[in-house]
């Protein structure tokens, strides 16, 4: 198992669209991270299952599955904080 950030997102959301090259670069930078971005309209069933509410979201899972934090917002510094949390578990 590895620590993962899930980035819930869709094609029609601006700020999700905004953020996402950041989340990127992130990704390149946590390498011991799975970062995994899921677009809600194609995985509706797995947008239920995480209760997502509002775009984009963004939910930190430790080595176990299991939720450690989340936040809804484009926030490019609630997000380094977030992925900083995750990979210091």
């Amino acid at each position: 198992m590895s620590k993962k950030l899930l980035y819930f997102t869709a094609k029609w959301c601006g700020p999700c669209q905004q953020i996402k090259p950041f989340f990127y670069e992130l990704e390149k930078k946590y390498t011991d991270i799975s970062f995994s971005a899921i677009d809600v309209e194609m995985n509706p069933s797995f947008a239920e299952r995480y209760n997502i509410k509002s775009l984009p979201t963004f939910i930190a899972l430790d080595d176990n599955n299991q939720e450690v934090k989340r936040f809804s917002k484009a926030d490019p510094n609630k997000l380094v904080s977030l992925v900083e949390e995750l990979n210091a578990l």
